[in-house]
């Protein structure tokens, strides 16, 4: 909404005999479309380049499994930003930040910090095991080995999910946007 804001467009979309909360939901889900008809067919592509040919069959669940994490984070991610997007006039720096500052951050500290991270919660959904070996590996497999169920994970990330494009449709319902010349 910041780009519709930015580029003049608003009035534009609401001129419409639509609520401004339908509007955010229809780009919201044309955001999810879109991505996830680009991501997904990408991901499978590359894995089927990438694993020989006799693997595929054994490897095949994981793959699966591997695409509805990208679709779950898909969604999660695009809710938070659209509420990002609503809120602030230039989201794309907190959006950064976010992404590759607060997550990162927070997943390296020891406590509770990375419960307030969406990467927590889709990393417990991996099903893959982390390599057994010694090292760095083993340091990186204590760090991570705090993990919430997956049926809490999902809770999670779909209450994120609901909850920020719940804000982000009141967001916009209340915000009075004034265009400058």
């Amino acid at each position: 909404m910041a780009d519709e804001v930015e580029d003049k467009t608003i009035t534009y979309l609401f001129t419409r005999p639509l609520r401004r909360g339908a509007v955010l939901l229809g780009k919201y889900l044309a955001y999810l479309a879109c991505t996830t008809l680009v991501v997904l067919p990408s991901v499978m592509i590359v894995y089927f380049m990438l694993v020989p040919f006799r693997e595929v069959a054994g490897s095949f669940t994981a793959l699966v499994t591997d695409l509805g994490l990208l679709a779950v984070g898909i969604a999660t991610y695009g809710a938070l930003f659209t509420l990002v997007g609503t809120w602030l006039k230039r989201p794309l720096v907190v959006g950064l930040i976010y992404v590759f500052g607060w997550e990162q951050f927070a997943m390296l500290m020891p406590g509770y910090l990375r419960r307030f991270t969406v990467a927590y919660y889709l990393q417990a959904l991996v099903p893959h095991a982390m390599p057994a070996d010694e090292g760095v590996s083993s340091l990186l497999r204590s760090v991570f080995s705090d993990t919430p169920s997956a049926v809490m994970s999902l809770v999670v990330l779909t209450a994120v999910t609901l909850v920020s494009l719940f804000l982000a449709m009141r967001v916009i319902e209340r915000r009075e946007y004034v265009l400058e010349q």
